[in-house]
Formats: C-alpha cells, sequence, structure tokens
C-alpha cells in the first residue's frame, strides 16, 4: 500500500489545495488564545488583538483571537468527509490583565464555534499533564479567598460531522477489521482522562522557532489515529508546527495533509519522515509485545481468553481482533509536495527495516559512512 503526505506552508485559513469532503480526521493543536507565547503570532495576523492586549481588554483580546480560529474550523466544516472527525488539543488560558485574574475558556468557545458550523460534540478528553513544581499553586498560599485552583490538564475535544460512519463495501470493511486494536487498548485509550501521555521539549534547535512551536507528544496523535481512522485514510493537521501528526499518520498507514505557517519548520519534517520506517516497527513490535504480557499476566491471575488471531495465532479478547494488523512503513520518498511511503504489514519477530535515505546526496554520504538512526520516542 501506498500512502501520501502534501505539506503546506501557508496560514490555515484558507485550506485552499485541500478539495471538498476529502478528509476523514483532523488532529491539531492550535495556538492557544491568551498564553502570551502566542500573542505576537496572533496579534501580526490580527491588529486589533495587539490593541486589545496593549488597552488591557482581556476579554476583547481573547474574542478577536479566538474569531482568527473560527476562520479554520469554517474550513474544516468544508474538507471533513460526512462522518468524519475532528480532534483538537486545547488548553484554557489563565492570566491576569489589568489587575483582574481570569481563565480564559478556550475549550467551551471552541465547542461552540464548532456546533455553529454544524459538528457534533462528543465527550471530550481530559489530557492530565500533572505538577509536581513545589510552586505550582496560584495565589494566596494558605488563606481563604484568595487562591486559585491549579490549571494541570489540557482538553482533547471531539467532534463529529453528521452521523456514524458507514463501511459499505467489503474493501472498505477488510480495512476496518486490519484496522482494529486490542482490546485492553480500548480499555485504556477510550477513557475521559489521559494521564499516561507526557508532554515533551521544544527541540528545534532554534530558540526563535521554539517560539513558535507547541508540539505535543507523538503518542496523542498516534492514539486519536488508531481510535478514529481506518488504514488508507487522510489525516489533516491545519497547525502542523513540527510535524507530529504527519509522523503519526506516516507509521499507521494513513495518508496526511499538514498546513503550517512557519517553512523554517520543513527540516523537522524531512527528519520524522526519515525516521518512520524504524519508528514503525518500534511502535508495532512495542503493541505486540505489550499484548502478549498482557495475556500473560491475564491467564496468570486464572481467567480465560477465548479467540484466537487468524494470523499471529495469540490469544486475544474479541473476535474483533481476529484480523486486525499492524502497520510497518518501509520506506519513505521525497516528493514535489511532501512525502510519499510505502507501507507493508509488521510480522512479529521480524527486524527492523534499514533506514532509507530520502536524497541521493543523503545515499551518497552513507557510502562513506552508515547512518545512526534516531527513533523519536
Amino acid at each position: 500500500m501506498q500512502t501520501t503526505h502534501a505539506i503546506h506552508f501557508h496560514t490555515a485559513t484558507d485550506l485552499k489545495e485541500t478539495p471538498d469532503a476529502s478528509i476523514n480526521l483532523v488532529v491539531t493543536s492550535p495556538p492557544y488564545p491568551m498564553i502570551a507565547m502566542w500573542d505576537e503570532i496572533l496579534s501580526e495576523a490580527d491588529p486589533a488583538v495587539a490593541r486589545a492586549l496593549a488597552e488591557e481588554r482581556g476579554m476583547d483580546a481573547f474574542e478577536g483571537m479566538h474569531h482568527l480560529l473560527d476562520r479554520v474550523w469554517t474550513e474544516l466544516a468544508r474538507v471533513v468527509k460526512e462522518s468524519g472527525f475532528v480532534a483538537i488539543n486545547m488548553g484554557d488560558a489563565t492570566r491576569t490583565i489589568g489587575g483582574e485574574f481570569a481563565i480564559y475558556p478556550n475549550h467551551s468557545r471552541i465547542t461552540m464555534a464548532m456546533i455553529q458550523r454544524g459538528f457534533t460534540p462528543l465527550p471530550e478528553i481530559l489530557w492530565r499533564k500533572v505538577s509536581t513544581a513545589p510552586n505550582k499553586f496560584m495565589g494566596s498560599g494558605m488563606l481563604p479567598a484568595g487562591a486559585y485552583v491549579t490549571q494541570e490538564h489540557e482538553y482533547i475535544l471531539l467532534f463529529r460531522k453528521g452521523g456514524k460512519r458507514v463501511f459499505k463495501n467489503g474493501p472498505q470493511k477488510e480495512d476496518r477489521k486490519a484496522s482494529a486494536i486490542f482490546w485492553e487498548e480500548r480499555n485504556r485509550w477510550y477513557s475521559d482522562t489521559w494521564s499516561d501521555v507526557y508532554g515533551v521539549r521544544q527541540e528545534t534547535g532554534d530558540k526563535a522557532l521554539r517560539k513558535r512551536s507547541a508540539a505535543y507528544p507523538l503518542e496523542l496523535p498516534l492514539r486519536l489515529i488508531l481510535m478514529y481512522s481506518a488504514t488508507g485514510d487522510t489525516v489533516l493537521d491545519p497547525f502542523a508546527g513540527t510535524g507530529t501528526t504527519m509522523q503519526a499518520a506516516l507509521a499507521t498507514g494513513r495518508n496526511s495533509v499538514s498546513y503550517e505557517l512557519e517553512s523554517a519548520f520543513y527540516p523537522l519534517f524531512e527528519e520524522r519522515a526519515h525516521t518512520t520506517p524504524g519508528l514503525s516497527h518500534e511502535i508495532s513490535r512495542s503493541r505486540h509485545e505489550a499484548h502478549l504480557r498482557f495475556v500473560e499476566e491475564r491467564l496468570a491471575s486464572g481467567k480465560t481468553i477465548k479467540h484466537t488471531h487468524s494470523t499471529w495465532g495469540i490469544p486475544i479478547m474479541t473476535r474483533q481482533e481476529k484480523e486486525m494488523a499492524l502497520s510497518l512503513t518501509l520506506n519513505v520518498e521525497r516528493t514535489e509536495r511532501g512525502f510519499s511511503a510505502e507501507h507493508s504489514t509488521f510480522t512479529p519477530g521480524q527486524a527492523p527495516p534499514p533506514p532509507k535515505p530520502l536524497f541521493e546526496e543523503e545515499a551518497q554520504e552513507e557510502q562513506k559512512a552508515p547512518s545512526q538512526m534516531t527513533l523519536f520516542t
């Protein structure tokens, strides 16, 4: 199977390269309104935001920032297929402006904007990002009426366009079966609180770029893609940043479309593309081995497992897991618009594919000194 991964470096308020009703799933994390690191870029997009901040009109600045995001949500209503999903990672903001401390409820504002554009809200996920710092508390400490609860979570807002997705023909149904997840993964992932996904450091190597990046961990888009799409689907990230969503799609046999304002991030897209074959092997291997540990622990506790995987011959909990396959990215090549990839299915016990250079000059360098692949974790 082949997939394509298009990258466009311009504002996501106009997804002109993406046809109507062509996207199965959106996974993204936009700039967070009223978080200070995003003030500059949002003020550049709308001078009214800059004026509101300068004049200490916090709620006006908040609404102005969301007006910018609203234009992206309008585009999503056009490009997402009927029964497609949208997952938006967003945190609320706490800030003191003009001497007034307040929370700016980004998740509520986005939810209402998506409803107004015809999307159906689904139960959201709280991503717990617990801090153990001794100074995490806000306000007057031990004295009543002057302290505030800490913000230790972000939201993963989930929406669907239209009704439940129907897999109509034979090939669609086979892709759905192959895209099944393990029973124990279902129990952990389809929970309204995620506390086992940890944040990542911003490793862009450029201080200016780090100010314009808020990369989320690969585990987050990886889970969402496995939960809400099937093999061969197309995943969109309109705020692609360093390409984390693209890499998750690339590693799992999905197509992807990425939009990013900052073209200086492109080398990071290249790095992610280059390391994905080894990464996809590691993801599939670790999922398979985690399942074997689950089986061992369950049987040791005296519980039974009734079903067997049709190819691997290992115990599984449900019939729906019998035809599931784990994706393996064989190689990635550069294209005019981004990347293309060739995929196969993971066979337990097989060695990871050797790294293949994206460019001819890399191949020449590797003849002198073979490269050392660093897997993204």
